[in-house]
């Protein structure tokens, strides 16, 4: 074999630029393949962390109408939505999926707050459980956050993000400062900012309110004690729970909304059909997956369309290899008077078509990888170059070799010594 191999080389390296013509074909489609691949890779794990969060993998169980958030404010709550109290969250806590949860309530201001003359436009009011801030990612920046203490003598403590904080004041701290929501004065005690925090690409009205329809003018939170004193009127809670793994995403999300409607005091029409009242999981995961699935269809037909090169490539190899036959038809002739059987022939031949489509599928690879690069630079897509593609790629353009260099190789197997002694 390693006698094979070595005289392959030499007669790759003899005709240098014929080889090199004849690798032309596998070296465009397996570059093609794995820019492609790479591509897809990358595109794929940019839209799970675009939808996901960077590192955030929690999922929000939210009370909807029909297909619409709860609406906060609304006095018309419906009396069989239950409180979210600490058994529930027990119960929640006790899915396999879920290593966390935190129950919160939210509301968009777009007026009605106000720290001084300052007027607080679109601004997300949040009534935060205990637990809400470290569960959701939020770390302190100035002051404090919310203590046991404030829950239970019902404190009127604010605390603000980095959006928020810089509404209210201009390069001083907002530590200590009153800010009125709808009339009551509430203290800032603490400024916080989410650690797990991205970029998504934003390319419709409809992605800026996935983003940022709920907190365009920042977010304040208030203990979640405090909110029937604001609105006059106890509300349904929506759920956070941080799942023990991204791809556990779906399924304590799923569980978490089946245990508070399970939950729910009726089952009449009331809360049935289009209109009806239900928990149900924001489930992003699942967006990011059907996404990619239309990502990697349409490419799996560019790959498709990529391999037609390999078999171009493959034909190129048949044909070169067929003259190669016909040039060394003497030494043919020769070994076989020498007492060579068939299997010999025919093993140096597929070697060295298999050498030849080899060294393609390597120039092949590296140039996939830098046009991969190069649409990354020149285009802004993501790449991910994929350990496995390349692996499969090379592996199959030595299949290409053995495939189309058998015809040939089996001719120069089945020469007669006679006849190939004689040929000129």
């Amino acid at each position: 074999m390693l006698e094979n191999i070595r005289l392959s080389f030499q007669g790759i390296w003899s005709h240098k630029l014929r080889s090199l013509l004849t690798m032309l074909g596998i070296i465009i489609g397996i570059a093609a393949i794995i820019a492609i691949v790479s591509t897809i890779k990358g595109t794929s794990q940019q839209i799970k962390e675009n939808l996901v969060g960077s590192g955030n993998s929690n999922v929000e169980i939210k009370l909807m109408q029909g297909e619409w958030p709860y609406a906060s404010g609304n006095d018309t709550r419906p009396s069989y939505v239950p409180v979210v109290d600490e058994n529930i969250k027990a119960e929640i806590l006790a899915v396999d999926e879920v290593t966390g949860v935190a129950s919160y309530r939210i509301g968009s201001m777009y007026d009605g707050i106000n720290c001084g003359d300052i007027g607080l436009e679109g601004v997300s009011l949040i009534g935060a459980d205990p637990d809400y801030l470290s569960l959701a990612g939020y770390t302190l920046t100035a002051g404090r956050l919310f203590t046991d203490r404030d829950y239970d003598r019902y404190m009127k403590f604010a605390i603000l993000d980095a959006t928020a904080a810089s509404t209210v004041t201009t390069g001083e701290s907002p530590i200590g400062k009153t800010i009125e929501i709808k009339g009551d004065p509430y203290v800032v005690i603490g400024v916080v900012e989410q650690t797990d925090t991205f970029t998504p690409k934003i390319t419709s009205i409809e992605d800026w309110e996935t983003y940022y329809g709920d907190s365009a003018g920042g977010r304040i939170f208030v203990p979640d004690v405090d909110w029937p004193m604001i609105f006059g009127f106890d509300e349904p809670y929506n759920i956070i729970v941080k799942p023990r793994s991204t791809d556990d995403m779906t399924k304590a999300g799923k569980k978490t909304a089946d245990i508070l409607n399970d939950h729910f005091t009726n089952t009449n029409s009331e809360n049935q059909g289009e209109n009806g009242y239900k928990y149900r999981s924001q489930d992003l995961l699942e967006k990011a997956k059907q996404m990619q699935e239309v990502s990697e269809s349409t490419s799996r037909q560019l790959i498709w369309i990529a391999s037609i090169s390999l078999i171009v490539g493959g034909i190129g190899v048949m044909n070169i290899m067929l003259v190669s036959v016909t040039e060394r038809t003497r030494e043919i002739g020769l070994k076989k008077a020498l007492g060579a059987r068939k299997s010999v022939i025919l093993g140096q031949f597929l070697t060295e078509a298999a050498v030849l489509t080899s060294i393609g599928g390597l120039i092949g690879v590296s140039g996939g990888v830098g046009l991969a690069y190069l649409i990354s630079n020149v285009a802004g897509m993501p790449v991910a170059i994929s350990g496995a593609a390349i692996a499969i790629s090379v592996a199959f353009s030595t299949v290409i070799g053995i495939v189309f260099g058998f015809i040939p190789s089996l001719k120069a197997a089945n020469l007669s010594p006679i006849d190939a002694l004689r040929y000129e």
